[in-house]
């Protein structure tokens, strides 16, 4: 099995929908920083698992510099966009969304 890892860094703002009180709900920013894992047992023609480059155009390309509720169909926590960049990146696994020092979010693919 093959595997790399990008860690991409992305400035982008959200407001969470929640069923609480909570700060959260009003519009604030974080400097995301977005650990991407991908894997394969065969190498592409290329010679690549994923192309790094790929990768990063994939998340920044959609993410950053944006208002995440603006671009994506779904209440944007750390959650549900480590979710959305595994699905949405060729042969990713796992993801890690840290959106503050001490706070981050995991999704990976069983």
């Amino acid at each position: 099995m093959y595997f790399v890892k990008k860690r991409i860094e992305i400035s982008a703002a959200h407001r969470l929908n929640l069923s609480y009180p909570s700060k959260c709900t009003a519009l604030h920013g974080h400097n995301w920083i977005i650990t991407v894992e991908c894997r394969s047992k065969e190498l592409n023609a290329d010679g690549m698992v994923t192309d790094f480059t790929l990768i990063k155009e994939r998340v920044c390309a959609k993410l950053d510099h944006a208002v995440l509720n603006d671009v994506l169909p779904f209440n944007p926590t750390a959650e549900n966009i480590a979710r959305w960049i595994v699905e949405n990146v060729p042969n990713c696994f796992r993801c890690e969304v840290q959106e503050s020092e001490g706070n981050s979010a995991i999704y990976e693919i069983d």
